[in-house]
């Protein structure tokens, strides 16, 4: 390791580079170039994967939703375009059916209503819901809480609003918990502000009822317009899909080839499609950029290359004084990993500069296509590390054509 303090060696390695300053600077360029990709790629591809994510950070991702709509096959005596609703058996029978298989399963029914605080009013969705719906779909409450289990079971007249009818009913910074709205003119009384999701949302602006509360007001008995289900870790949802339809399709006396009976989305799914593709996207970031840093290694070879050749008589006169054919080849070594050195440092430097880049002038805003696009410490030590390693190696190529000159031959080149 002496020979790396040695200022005779470095003096050596700052004159081959001075006297060809084009070539290395081209040579460090393709290698700049290549790490400078990767970086770039990767942390777009993870501000990608972070934007995903924030779509749909506060659903259960392995969830399906499920509704009716009309038959398309005629089946047991009923025509075709026979309408008809969800049920509370339905819900009892699912849940016996698949209690290994489903994690939470909530029954949910909706319309819209005028809603009313004093003078001011407008027009939003009034939902009927469990408690469970804040466990697949997570709520980022600003005021108080959301709908409980007491509300249920005495059919409470509560609420909880969106920030959107907190702002249009409501005078600025009054806290809205415990006032009075009203809903299809009954009085309900306030419970719960949420901040409306920025991401993915089946509901928007909406104002939440216990589901009990909402079947009395709306005399919708045993009925229920979709449901919402999550299932256990491990469950292929595709599958539970596919067999919670046909249990439906049986219940309900529809073909079980009627595909137009039931609508469903597959939340579990379409991720898994996006997943697939950001996966994709990964192992192609990689492969290009590996192999863009493999070629900007390779043209160091080269040009270390030419400059032995360059260098033959030089070589040869350290030889003829006692340069042994180790610190021939070290010399030649340290020249390449120098070189990579720099051009990696530099290209890891401009990568996360462009990453802020985007990150300041894109990435900001609920519309953001690239979130907090970085790479991970390892992940650059790691390819920094790999980037050593080939400069080190191609180095020894040149290094071995340096010390197979034999010096009587080299004091002759002209």
């Amino acid at each position: 390791m002496k020979f790396l303090f040695d200022s005779d060696t470095w003096q050596e390695i700052y004159g081959s580079i001075r006297k060809n300053k084009l070539r290395t600077f081209i040579t460090i360029l393709g290698v700049w170039w290549g790490i400078f990709l990767l970086v770039a790629l990767l942390g777009g591809a993870r501000g990608i994967e972070n934007g995903f994510n924030r779509l749909f950070g506060n659903f259960a991702t392995n969830s399906v939703f499920i509704w009716t709509q009309s038959t398309d096959t005629p089946f047991k005596g009923f025509q075709k375009g026979r309408r008809f609703r969800l049920t509370f058996n339905d819900i009892e029978v699912l849940k016996s059916e698949y209690k290994e298989e489903i994690k939470f399963l909530a029954p949910r029914s909706q319309t819209n209503n005028l809603i009313i605080k004093d003078f001011k009013s407008g027009n939003f969705r009034v939902s009927g819901d469990y408690p469970v719906l804040d466990k697949i779909q997570k709520k980022s409450l600003i005021y108080g809480r959301f709908i409980n289990t007491n509300d249920i079971l005495r059919k409470s007249k509560v609420c909880v609003i969106s920030e959107d009818i907190y702002k249009q009913l409501f005078e600025k910074n009054i806290n809205p918990i415990g006032e009075y709205i009203k809903i299809n003119n009954i009085g309900y009384q306030v419970v719960g502000v949420y901040e409306p999701p920025t991401t993915i949302s089946f509901d928007g602006e909406a104002a939440y009822i216990p589901f009990t509360t909402f079947q009395k007001v709306y005399n919708r008995a045993d009925k229920i317009d979709w449901m919402m289900i999550t299932a256990n870790e491990g469950v292929d949802i595709n599958q539970m899909e596919t067999d919670i339809l046909l249990s439906l399709k049986n219940l309900h006396k529809v073909h079980p080839e009627d595909d137009r009976a039931f609508g469903s989305v597959n939340l579990g799914n379409e991720i898994g499609k996006v997943t697939g593709f950001l996966t994709g996207m990964q192992f192609l970031t990689w492969f290009v950029g590996i192999a863009t840093l493999i070629a900007g290694v390779f043209a160091i070879g080269n040009i270390l290359l030419i400059t032995v050749k360059e260098r033959t008589k030089e070589i040869g006169i350290r030889r003829a004084i006692g340069a042994t054919p180790i610190e021939i080849r070290r010399q030649v070594v340290l020249e390449s990993v120098f070189l990579t050195t720099v051009a990696g440092m530099l290209g890891i430097f401009f990568g996360a500069l462009i990453l802020y880049a985007i990150e300041r002038f894109f990435g900001q805003g609920d519309d953001a296509v690239l979130v907090n696009p970085t790479v991970n410490i390892p992940i650059i030590l790691i390819a920094f590390s790999i980037l050593i390693v080939l400069g080190t190696l191609i180095g020894m190529i040149p290094a071995f054509m340096a010390t197979i000159i034999k010096p009587i031959e080299a004091l002759r080149e002209e």
